[in-house]
């Protein structure tokens, strides 16, 4: 059962001696993952350079999460090796590597604490100015001030409700406190209202600035302006690529962005519709 596979898992070494990389360039090299019988990810390779963006697009379950997950070591890889400045990452200690990445989810997870407190997860004693500018950043503390308790409101299990782009900008603030030079960042557009979309984008933008980024993206904006598109499929990158390249071939990506058009046109019809209603 499930049970038994996680616990005859392969524990990983963490004890690496390597500190920090010489450079942030990303490399997979003929990387292959399984898990319950099943492979995920088959014969990954792929280049990433410091401070240029990658966008992972491809059907969902696809393997486009576990690819990201694989380059911050969540897992070792079946065979192959991940690379981060051209140094394997099984080299690093696990806490040296994970200063070099912070990572922004769809389902976030925020501690049973104040608001203040799990912005500052990652550095327990920053002062308050530096939350606060963290928080500005990721265009969150206009709906903080105005909770109850403000910064010392408790949220996580039992505390304050909040809206599920209120998290993900709590979120962000968390991520731009950690000051990592790569993120990882799971585009959730998808489920958050409008009004609190574009404060969403602004938060993102404020995020990964100057910084080495790795989408697993949904939005065709996002997408169109990525440096590199990696589309996967079946565990496999089956294009790449930059969007004027792709754009122009048959396949997976041109469908997604065909798909995304029509959405959009679809939503502004809609509202049209509405108005005249009105």
């Amino acid at each position: 059962d499930k049970a038994n596979e996680i616990l005859e898992m392969k524990e990983m070494d963490v004890t690496g001696r390597e500190v920090q990389p010489k450079s942030l360039d990303i490399a997979m090299e003929n990387v292959d993952f399984s898990y319950d019988n099943r492979k995920i990810v088959d014969d990954v390779s792929l280049t990433i350079p410091e401070q240029s963006s990658a966008a992972f697009v491809g059907p969902s379950g696809g393997g486009k999460t576990t690819i990201c997950h694989l380059i911050a070591r969540f897992w070792d890889v079946e065979s192959g090796q991940v690379k981060l400045g051209d140094v394997n990452v099984k080299r690093y200690g696990l806490d040296a590597l994970m200063k070099n990445f912070s990572f922004v989810f769809q389902n976030v997870y925020l501690f049973h604490d104040t608001i203040a407190n799990n912005i500052r997860f990652s550095q327990p004693d920053a002062p308050m100015e530096k939350v606060i500018e963290a928080a500005k950043k990721a265009c969150c503390d206009d709906f903080i001030r105005a909770l109850p308790d403000g910064y010392d409101t408790v949220i996580g299990e039992g505390g304050a409700s909040l809206s599920g782009g209120e998290k993900q900008r709590i979120s962000i603030a968390r991520a731009i406190m950690k000051d990592s030079p790569i993120i990882i960042l799971d585009e959730a557009t998808a489920n958050v209202d409008p009004e609190n979309e574009k404060e969403l984008m602004d938060a993102v933008e404020s995020l990964t600035k100057e910084k080495t980024v790795l989408m697993i993206a949904h939005r065709l904006k996002t997408v169109r302006n990525a440096d590199h598109i990696f589309v996967v499929d079946k565990g496999r990158i089956v294009q790449q690529g930059k969007h004027e390249e792709l754009i122009r071939q048959d396949g997976i990506y041109k469908n997604f962005v065909s798909e995304r058009e029509q959405a959009v046109s679809w939503k502004l019809t809609g509202q049209s519709n509405l108005r005249k209603i009105g």
